[in-house]
This record gives structure tokens, sequence and C-alpha cells, in this order.
């Protein structure tokens, strides 16, 4: 995100970022190519964010391999819900990989336009 859309690096993290958080980052040899987190909600659901795919890694389906992954480390911990604010334009990407909308709501985040999805296991 910092890359692309010139965020800062100081805008990259917030108060989700720490011991409470979990992350899965996607390797080239040694180099971060495709990255997510994860964080509690509640006793029953977690939120996934800032999903990431480096632009000339895409096309090679790392972003379903780094949810696929937060997936079974997800349900390893216990959670039954997922919830995911999705960029609009990549709603049809989560849909694919079973995560459905919660409602036409349209939130900001940044300068993006998200709608909330989610995904029972």
């Amino acid at each position: 995100m910092n890359r692309q859309y010139h965020i800062s690096l100081r805008d990259e993290f917030d108060e989700h970022d720490g011991d409470g958080c979990k992350y899965i980052v996607l390797l080239d040899d040694e180099y971060p190519v495709a990255t997510c987190r994860f964080y509690e909600l509640d006793e029953r659901s977690v939120l996934v964010g800032r999903v990431v795919v480096l632009p000339e890694y895409r096309g090679q389906h790392l972003g379903s391999r780094v949810i696929t992954e937060a997936e079974k480390w997800i349900q390893e911990l216990g959670y039954k819900d997922i919830r995911i604010d999705s960029r609009v334009e990549a709603v049809g990407f989560y849909e694919k990989l079973g995560y459905a909308r919660i409602d036409d709501e349209v939130i900001k985040s940044w300068s993006f336009d998200c709608v909330r999805m989610r995904k029972l296991i």
C-alpha cells in the first residue's frame, strides 16, 4: 500500500498492530511479496485486513493464498466468523473465496470506498 498508493509508513500501522495482531507474509526468497493481518473483534470473530500483493507479483494467486493461510490459522484459533472491509473493486475477489457482503453500506477507509464482508467457517 505504501508503494502503490503513497500511504506513509506511519499511516500503514494503527492501534491494531501489536501483541494481539497476527500476520501472514509470503516471501520470494527473503523478500516479502504478499501479506495480510487479522485481529480479534470478539471471542467468535476476527477482522482480516491489509491484504496486499506487490503489483509485480499479481496474477500468481498470491492474494488467494494469503487469505487461505489466514483462514487456516483463524480456524485453528477457534474463531467462526471472519470479517473483511473490502475495497469496492475487490468485492469479486472475496466473493470467489466465499465471502458475502454484509450490507450495501459503503464506508471510507483512507481514500478507499469499502464494503463489509464476512465468511462463516
